[in-house]
C-alpha cells in the first residue's frame, strides 16, 4: 500500500529502516523486547506513517500543544472551543490538593490562566465512563478553590483587602476519546456546554462553566459530513490517525502540515520517541489495572446488593412458612 503521508513528509522512514536502527542498538533493543508484538507493530506504524501518531497521547499532546512554547496554538484551540478570543497569561502548575479520598490525586493536563484572569483546564480522557459529571464538578471546584487561595495570598502580600469579586470564571473542558453512554443518545452532537442558570432569568455569575467534547460522536459526524469548520479541523488533528483523513486535513487546512512535520521530525529521534511511547504504555497499563479494580469493586457491590435482596426474599419466605406452620398447627388443634 502506498504511503500517503510520506508524500507530504519525505523525512518519514520505512518500517525496515526504523527496525534496523533498533536492532543495531543494544539499549533500544532492550526497550523493544519489553513490548509485545502488537505494541511493536503499532510503534512501527507510527514512525513509518502507516498510521498517524495519536496526538491525544499525553506526551505527544504536550509536545505539540505546549502552552509554554507554543501558546498561540492552545489559544486558538481554546478560542474556538469557548467561542471567544482568549490570550494565555501564564501556565499554572499541575499540582493539586487531595480531594476527599487520600488515594486520589488530581493531575490535570493543561491548566492556564487567561488574560482576563479566568482559568481554563483542558483535560483529555480516554475512557469517559471513569470521568463522570461528578468528577468534572470536583475538578472545577478544585480549580476554583486554588484560584481563591492564590488570589487571597497575593492580595495579603500586597496588604490589600480581599473581595470575592476578584475570583474569575473557571472553564473545565473535557475531551473524551470514548465518551460516557449519555453522550451516545445525542449522536448528532459532539459538543455540550454547561453553565449554571436561574429558573427566573436573574443573572448571577456563578463562575463555573463546562464544555464536554465527545470525540467518538465527532468521528461519526466527520465520516458523514467531512470537516466543516476550523474547530472540526482541530478535532481531526487531535483524534484522527487514518493517513487518508490526515491528508485531506492538510489539503483543506495547510497550517496543520507544520504540526505534523514537527511530529515526523521527532519520530526520526528513535530513542526519544521510544521513551515517549514507553511512558504512554506504562500509563495505559496503570489505567487498565485501576479500571479493572474499579470494575471488580462495582461487580462485588452489585453482587452484595443481589445477595442482600435474596436474603431479604429468603427471610420473607421463611417468615411466611412459619406463619403457615402456625396456622396449620392451629387447624390441627381445632380438628375434632
Amino acid at each position: 500500500m502506498a504511503n500517503v503521508l510520506q508524500k507530504y513528509f519525505p523525512m518519514i522512514r520505512t518500517r525496515e529502516e526504523v527496525r534496523k536502527e533498533i536492532t543495531g542498538n543494544d539499549r533500544l533493543m532492550k526497550v523493544w523486547q519489553g513490548w509485545n508484538r502488537e505494541q511493536q507493530e503499532l510503534f512501527l506504524d507510527y514512525c513509518s506513517g502507516q498510521r498517524g501518531v495519536r496526538i491525544l497521547y499525553d506526551t505527544f499532546f504536550k509536545e505539540i500543544l505546549d502552552p509554554n512554547t507554543t501558546p498561540e496554538r492552545v489559544e486558538e484551540l481554546l478560542s474556538l472551543i469557548l467561542k471567544q478570543k482568549v490570550k494565555i497569561l501564564k501556565v499554572l502548575p499541575l499540582e493539586s490538593p487531595r480531594l476527599g479520598d487520600e488515594q486520589s490525586l488530581i493531575v490535570m493536563d493543561v491548566v492556564v490562566e487567561l488574560e482576563d484572569h479566568s482559568i481554563a483546564n483542558l483535560e483529555v480522557q480516554k475512557a469517559g465512563y471513569y470521568f463522570p459529571g461528578q468528577r468534572a464538578a470536583c475538578y472545577s471546584s478544585d480549580l476554583l478553590l486554588r484560584q481563591y487561595r492564590r488570589v487571597r495570598e497575593d492580595l495579603e502580600k500586597q496588604e490589600k483587602r480581599f473581595s470575592y469579586r476578584e475570583i474569575k470564571k473557571v472553564y473545565t473542558i473535557i475531551l473524551y476519546e470514548k465518551s460516557p453512554k449519555e453522550f451516545h443518545d445525542f449522536p448528532a452532537n459532539y459538543m455540550h456546554r454547561f453553565a449554571q442558570r436561574s429558573d427566573t432569568g436573574i443573572e448571577i455569575d456563578l463562575l463555573q462553566e463546562y464544555v464536554f467534547i465527545s470525540l467518538d460522536n465527532f468521528h461519526g459526524i466527520l465520516h458523514n459530513n467531512g470537516i466543516r469548520n476550523k474547530l472540526e479541523a482541530w478535532l481531526t488533528f487531535l483524534s484522527v490517525d487514518e493517513p487518508e483523513k490526515i491528508a485531506r486535513l492538510i489539503q483543506e487546512y495547510p497550517q496543520f502540515e507544520k504540526y505534523y512535520k514537527e511530529i515526523y521530525e521527532l519520530c526520526r529521534n528513535t530513542e526519544r520517541v521510544m521513551q515517549m511511547f514507553s511512558e504512554e504504555l506504562r500509563e495505559l497499563d496503570r489505567n487498565t489495572v485501576q479500571y479493572m479494580i474499579d470494575d471488580m469493586k462495582d461487580e462485588i457491590d452489585a453482587q452484595k446488593e443481589t445477595i442482600a435482596e435474596q436474603k431479604g426474599t429468603i427471610d420473607a419466605q421463611n417468615k411466611q412458612i412459619e406463619e403457615l406452620k402456625h396456622r396449620l398447627a392451629q387447624l390441627e388443634i381445632k380438628a375434632p
